[in-house]
């Protein structure tokens, strides 16, 4: 058998030499070339493979999230609730004030939250502000990071769900509760907002998703009109104990609606 010489590149390439390149954009900068057999490889300036860099990964963040919504069956934050930030947010009273100033620490400190699977309870009267600083803190947290973050209410989730029975909707109910347990940040609105005692099938399927991001350590934002007592019989005991572990923080809003006024 014949035995074939294998020829490492250490073995005929050139010596390595450090010398000044210039960029047009960047400018001057360091460069190390070598040559091998009749070609010469210069590194490339540092700005330009930064930069490159930093664009595959904005890529990279863009086609995760596309995906993610496509599976959500819309965009991570619904339109109508794009313009909800921080910035935007009318504090006009001090409970409003020190509500956005706690929701703002949650966004700022995301890395920590996210690493102890802390979860954020907005409860308290209608139209004081909580579904503006819930979108708030996931756009905050998507604008600064690569995390991803999706807002959606508990009402709109039971209806894909039950939309997936007859088959007629092109998504299973499995692909929907995965595609709610996998963003980084879930923002989950209305919960308990019927004034009916939960169903079995609600109380379940809400488990899931809790349970599920519970499992895997990611936060959770619960936003409800409910008092913070009330709320663990509308949510089910099981769902509620999983937003309090991990030093779940809850955050009332009591004082008066200014639902219609701008910033609201």
């Amino acid at each position: 058998m014949r035995s074939e010489k294998v020829v490492h590149l250490s073995s005929i390439a050139g010596p390595q030499v450090t010398s000044m390149a210039m960029c047009e954009e960047h400018g001057p900068y360091e460069a190390t070339s070598h040559q091998v057999l009749s070609h010469t490889f210069r590194s490339p300036c540092p700005g330009c493979k930064a930069a490159q860099v930093a664009k595959n990964q904005a890529e990279d963040i863009k086609r995760q999230r596309v995906d993610l919504a496509y599976k959500l069956g819309d965009s991570l934050i619904p339109k109508r609730f794009k313009d909800k930030t921080f910035d935007s947010y009318a504090a006009n009273c001090e409970g409003q004030q020190k509500a956005k100033a706690r929701c703002e620490r949650y966004a700022a400190e995301f890395e920590a939250n996210l690493a102890s699977g802390r979860c954020l309870i907005l409860v308290g009267n209608p139209g004081t502000g909580k579904t503006h600083l819930g979108v708030s803190i996931a756009q905050a947290v998507m604008a600064n990071s690569a995390h991803t973050a999706a807002y959606r209410t508990l009402g709109g989730i039971l209806q894909a769900i039950r939309a997936t029975f007859d088959g007629s909707s092109g998504q299973t109910e499995g692909s929907i509760l995965d595609a709610l347990i996998r963003p980084s940040l879930l923002v989950l609105d209305e919960v308990g907002a019927s004034k009916e005692a939960p169903s079995d099938f609600e109380l379940s399927r809400l488990f899931s998703i809790i349970n599920g991001r519970y499992e895997r350590m990611l936060p959770t934002i619960v936003i409800s009109n409910l008092g913070a007592k009330e709320l663990p019989a509308a949510m089910g005991e099981r769902s509620a104990d999983r937003l309090r572990e991990g030093g779940g923080i809850v955050l009332p809003f009591d004082w008066s609606s200014h639902r219609g006024r701008e910033g609201m």
